[in-house]
């Protein structure tokens, strides 16, 4: 069966060319550790863009199918559908060795891991690709990032809203898309590395399957290993923990969770780390093997002795599978699923309600108030104000500055905000101008601009922005980008207008908006989105705490971060859009009346600086590829570790949205010691 939509040459992007599985799945609820998967589709496309593949099937989930006005799967169609578990394999082999490509992917995958968890199966997936991400990279002049509203706008057709197979071939169709818009700009793919970092707790855990085999004794220098050996794993490995359990059951090892004397070996790349499964195995003798070795030895498994009386098929008793990067588990026969990892953290986004035209910013941050303070009648909200003016000149224009020391741009981007305009951080459809310090000449996406029609100006330009620009060639110096532009590259051109949807506010530091009340019956979801230039080496890390009128959080639990990625009530979560964008989700309707402050943080993972980093950019939305509603560029930190990026406050019945842009020197520790969390040292 064909897609949708025709297929576009992607060949020719070699940056962006990999073997593709999109996923849809339509789901009885929003958590995947709790709700269950109804339906599920799979196309899969080669790096040439052609479709591959093709599979998809309605799923009973032994439960009530949930929501039956938004996916139209009723408990009686679902009745005589197959389970999950009984085509997982079918799934896992067009996962296999592909990028799984889904729109707010996070939430595909984690469905997808809890539903291979309870199949005993770990989903064969080891990084994944949003579309709703990258688009918001792109940043197409479409009303929102939602996958109707992208394909309308990449002309992409949709018969079947909620089906997951005509979902998913639509996915396709704006997938190749937007691969050609991130080859046009130079972006980078927003690609995750699977399974995510994240405390055992919030991953889920197939149960394990007793080991067909007996236990021959240990492991011997230099032998092979044996079906039915105790293996156990301790300190920090290259390939991910999961893997490697999971290979080792698919083989016939018996995995241990502490050592003892009828362990086979210890595996370790620190054999004298000093940690408890070490100390033990040099107390009892046991033999230690390094990870390579280890995974060396995976491939050449030797025959073991089933237990008595085991059923037939319960291993593989005509001799060890030599299984290269399996990772399915022992259920009946071994399935060999090649490079398989862990799965998500079971964190998923709720469908956004309707979309509120913007508020203004009022006067003033102003902080929460405390119980016993006297509520102040709060204002209707305003709508934003007029977007032109002699005191805004770029009102309506997104300016990209390109080299200078980081002070310099910074304070070109504060600039750029107090003429009204929003200072970009990356190349993508909506930048309007670029303006070039010096040291910008070897910026990249300089040689973008002609192309892409986008006038450079120099760092005067910005003294007197009313003067009409004009485009600058790639080779061109910072003093020559002043002067007239031709109608085809004035960036203020009706032609370009016209399909430019509203921009959202833009606020400066410290600047405040209130939240729209919610519409109907349904509130919004609402996301803070941190998101910063592409780093080789650096990881950063969005947190989130959850705020008494105290300025303190009621029990650790409401500390979000990587590790633990969404508080005990499931109304703060972290998501991972990509290495250079994270998400806090906020369901502000459901926050108990003590918490009256979710303050989010980045904090940087080493010993560089955010005036490394350079500019993060945050947005307040109403929910998942919604409109944004405010947007803030915060560039002021220099030595700082750590940075206090904004905050969603209670004020009388409103809540508010606030940019903070607050920098310290000292590590996330210390900030999460400052709000009360107990911090080991």
């Amino acid at each position: 069966m064909t897609l949708s939509s025709p297929p576009r040459d992607v060949s020719g992007l070699r940056d962006y060319a990999f073997d593709w599985a999109l996923v849809d799945v339509e789901t009885s609820g929003v958590i995947a550790r709790r709700d269950r998967v109804l339906s599920v589709a799979v196309v899969t496309i080669g790096p040439d863009g052609e479709q591959t593949g093709e599979f998809s099937t309605l799923l009973n989930p032994g439960c009530d199918p949930g929501p039956v006005h938004v996916h139209g799967l009723t408990a009686e169609r679902l009745l005589g559908a197959p389970t999950f578990e009984q085509v997982a394999g079918r799934i896992g082999a067009l996962l296999q060795d592909r990028v799984l490509v889904a729109h707010n992917a996070q939430f595909d995958y984690d469905f997808l891991a809890h539903e291979f968890a309870r199949a005993r199966l770990y989903l064969p997936v080891s990084q994944r690709l949003c579309t709703l991400a990258l688009n918001r990279q792109v940043d197409p002049p479409a009303a929102d990032m939602k996958l109707g509203t992208l394909a309308a706008h990449y002309g992409v057709p949709q018969t079947r809203a909620h089906d997951a197979l005509d979902d998913t071939r639509v996915l396709a169709g704006i997938l190749r898309a937007t691969l050609r818009e991130a080859a046009r700009l130079d972006l980078p793919l927003p690609l995750v590395t699977c399974p995510p970092r994240q405390d055992v707790q919030f991953a889920p855990h197939p149960p394990k399957t007793p080991c067909a085999y007996r236990n021959p004794g240990r492991a011997e220098a230099g032998g092979p290993l044996v079906q039915g050996m105790k293996i156990a794993i301790t300190g920090e490995t290259a390939t991910s923990r999961a893997e490697l359990v999971a290979r080792s059951v698919a083989v016939g090892l018996n995995m241990m969770s502490s050592v003892s004397r009828h362990t086979s070996a210890l595996v370790t790349n620190e054999a004298g780390s000093g940690s408890a499964k070490a100390r033990r195995a040099a107390a009892e003798g046991v033999p230690v093997i390094d990870e390579h070795t280890f995974l060396r030895l995976l491939g050449d498994v030797r025959a073991g002795t089933p237990h008595r009386g085991a059923a037939e098929g319960a291993g593989a008793s005509g001799g060890a599978a030599s299984v290269t990067g399996a990772v399915a588990s022992v259920t009946g026969a071994v399935a060999s699923v090649s490079g398989a990892v862990a799965s998500g953290s079971g964190v998923a986004a709720a469908v956004p309600g309707n979309v509120v035209a913007a508020p203004a910013p009022t006067a003033a941050p102003a902080p929460a108030a405390a119980p016993s303070t006297p509520v102040t009648a709060v204002p209707a909200p305003r709508r934003p104000a007029p977007t032109t003016g002699a005191g805004r000149p770029l009102a309506g224009r997104r300016v990209l500055i390109l080299g200078g020391t980081h002070p310099a741009a910074a304070a070109a981007r504060t600039r750029v905000v107090e003429l009204g305009g929003s200072a970009a951080i990356n190349l993508s459809r909506t930048v309007t101008d670029a303006v070039l310090l010096p040291g910008g000449e070897a910026d990249r996406r300089l040689r973008r601009m002609p192309e892409l029609g986008l006038p450079v100006h120099d760092e005067h330009w910005l003294n007197a922005p009313g003067t009409a620009p004009r485009a600058a060639s790639p080779g061109a110096s910072p003093g020559a980008a002043s002067g007239a532009a031709s109608p085809a590259t004035d960036s203020s051109s009706p032609e370009r207008d016209a399909d430019r949807p509203p921009s959202p506010l833009v606020l400066p530091r410290g600047g405040v908006v209130d939240l729209p009340a919610p519409q109907q019956d349904a509130a919004p979801l609402w996301h803070i989105t941190a998101a910063w230039a592409p780093q080789e080496a650096t990881d950063i890390d969005v947190v989130a705490f959850v705020l008494d009128e105290d300025e303190q959080v009621s029990f650790d639990e409401d500390f979000v971060f990587y590790g633990a990625p969404e508080n005990p009530a499931g109304t703060v979560r972290l998501l991972t859009d990509g290495p250079a964008e994270q998400t806090i989700a906020v369901d502000l309707a459901s926050l108990p009346p003590g918490s009256r402050k979710v303050a989010v943080a980045a904090a940087i993972d080493g010993e560089a600086t955010f005036g490394d980093i350079g500019a993060v950019q945050v947005t307040a939305v109403p929910g998942t590829g919604a409109a944004p509603l405010a947007r803030a560029t915060l560039d002021a930190a220099t030595t700082e570790r750590t940075l206090l990026l904004a905050e969603f406050y209670r004020r009388g019945p409103v809540w508010r949205f606030r940019a903070v842009g607050q920098g310290y020197d000292h590590g996330l520790a210390d900030l999460a010691r400052g709000y009360g969390v107990d911090i080991a040292d």
